[in-house]
């Protein structure tokens, strides 16, 4: 396995991102790509990253790898990358070896993990409202809420999307069909804010954020960035009358 990269910047993004749910992982190398599944500890959330080959200047794999990875060791690493360094990546045996070219050339080796986990698909479920917006927008309300209140509520119709949160105080965001994409029917779901705040991470590598939610479902929150795809799933928490 043989793998290069000329810029960084994106997978260390990722790497930080997603740090912010799990700390071990379980990365699968195929000749489509990188990928990962993770659940959080506490079972309530799941995080799903895919980076496709051709983002890579070389990719040789002569088998599917799953490599089990401690994020923070390779966080680490990553952050010694700096702006025109290329990274490569190989695994000898029961180590990964990441080697940094730019002046000079600089070689790592991680222990790989053996992490034994089910391999997990992001769940289906029946969807009624997505909402897409400007990522900036998305963590600008959250923050809001997060003053007030440890959960929010999403609440979704045709042509209005809300998110308010109420404590001893209250905020409140209202977007209509001019300040976001709105396919809706009737929603409402309420969900924790610290899990959101991590999620809203995901602005480092995408200026739109999609919401796909039903009445007290989980939510999907997806980053997209051309082929590259980052995902949280969130479980629903119980919506309290006011």
């Amino acid at each position: 396995m043989l793998l290069k990269l000329e810029n960084t910047k994106l997978l260390t993004d990722l790497v930080s991102i997603i740090l912010e749910l799990v700390t071990e992982v379980r990365l699968k190398v195929t000749s489509e790509g990188l990928s990962l599944t993770a659940v959080d500890p506490a079972n309530v959330a799941m995080v799903y990253f895919r980076m496709p080959s051709d983002l890579f200047s070389e990719y040789q794999i002569d088998k599917e790898e799953d490599l089990g990875i401690n994020l923070d060791s390779l966080k680490s690493v990553l952050r010694r990358c700096k702006p025109g360094s290329s990274l490569t990546i190989e695994r000898e045996g029961v180590l990964l070896k990441l080697g940094i070219n730019d002046k000079i050339k600089r070689d790592f080796t991680l222990a790989l993990l053996d992490i034994e986990a089910e391999d997990k698909n992001l769940p289906q479920w029946e969807i009624k409202s997505v909402i897409k917006m400007d990522s900036d927008a998305f963590l600008e309300v959250v923050e809001d809420c997060s003053i007030v209140s440890d959960a929010c509520n999403f609440f979704a119709e045709p042509n209005k999307f809300i998110i308010e949160a109420h404590g001893l105080n209250s905020a409140r965001a209202e977007f209509s069909t001019e300040k976001a994409e709105i396919y809706s029917d009737n929603s409402k779901a309420r969900y924790s804010l610290e899990y959101l705040t991590k999620f809203t991470k995901g602005v480092k590598i995408s200026n739109r954020t999609n919401l796909s939610f039903s009445d007290n479902s989980p939510v999907r929150v997806d980053f997209p960035t051309g082929n590259v795809m980052l995902s949280f799933v969130l479980a629903p928490r119980k919506i309290e009358e006011d």
